[in-house]
């Protein structure tokens, strides 16, 4: 059963009336992508009242109108999170706000630690499915029963697939794990999590997913492979490689939605 959706935010005119189907979600170090597209206008976070502000670097905190390939996108440049204090309900509140703009299909993506092997940072990974141990959800307190046994919507994913495959750029498919943060996990930490069938880890995405699957919308999502899991390498985790390695990752995204967009 959907969650009914009822109109939550007074957005700007200009919000409302921007015509884009598509919506995106940047995650850390990944706000540069929109230097790389055609932005036509903006929307800050403060303008829309009730709606949380992102206090951690990396996330600029914006709605922004842009084209990529001709087609319009609805960019939300900076998301929140559960560590900054605030409640599942409040971390997706971005989401019911493109919801609300009438967004159909929702691109998510995050920074994550790689727990396979096979996955080096700088990669991509599509999520096929996630593991939600932040301990909430964005539908408690609503007797919403939600089927999010296809939260990766399995049509985008294989049109990402072939698309990637054509432009012959790695894109690796996996279980992402979400947690509350804000700390990194501990060596031992990594491995329970490797032994529950992880490939990637981070601190988002999830609860954002569960929202819009839970008002229709079709979701694929995406984690930009920014360092190896605690004790996978002798390296200390530090947030400023992890913005410049996604920094370093976002063309290749650009290609592959380049190439995408048109088709979707």
């Amino acid at each position: 059963m959907l969650t009914p959706f009822v109109p939550e935010f007074v957005l700007p005119q200009r919000l409302r009336d921007y015509p884009a189907k598509i919506g995106m979600v940047l995650g850390s170090g990944l706000g540069t992508f929109v230097d790389r597209c055609t932005e036509t206008g903006q929307v800050a976070y403060e303008e829309i009242p009730n709606l949380p502000l992102s206090r951690v670097p990396g996330h600029s905190g914006r709605f922004v109108f842009a084209e990529l390939a001709g087609v319009p996108l609805l960019i939300a440049q900076g998301r929140t999170h559960l560590y900054e204090g605030l409640t599942a309900r409040q971390v997706t509140a971005g989401v019911r706000v493109m919801a609300q703009a009438r967004v159909e299909t929702l691109i998510l993506t995050n920074a994550a630690g790689s727990l396979n092997p096979a996955f080096s940072p700088g990669e991509w990974m599509m999520l096929t499915d996630h593991l939600n141990l932040t301990g909430t959800s964005p539908l408690v307190g609503e007797p919403n029963f939600v089927d999010i046994s296809e939260a990766y919507d399995p049509v985008l994913r294989a049109t990402f697939r072939q698309t990637a495959q054509a432009l012959n750029q790695p894109l690796h498919e996996g279980v992402y794990a979400s947690t509350l943060g804000p700390q990194y996990e501990t060596p031992a930490e990594i491995r329970m999590f490797r032994s529950f069938g992880a490939d990637a880890i981070g601190m988002s995405t999830v609860l954002e997913t569960i929202q819009a699957r839970a008002l229709g919308v079709k979701v694929a999502a995406f984690s930009c492979l920014t360092n190896w899991g605690a004790g996978l390498q002798a390296d200390a985790l530090d947030h400023s490689e992890v913005i410049a390695t996604g920094k370093n990752a976002a063309g290749d995204f650009v290609k592959l939605l380049s190439a995408i967009l048109p088709k979707l």
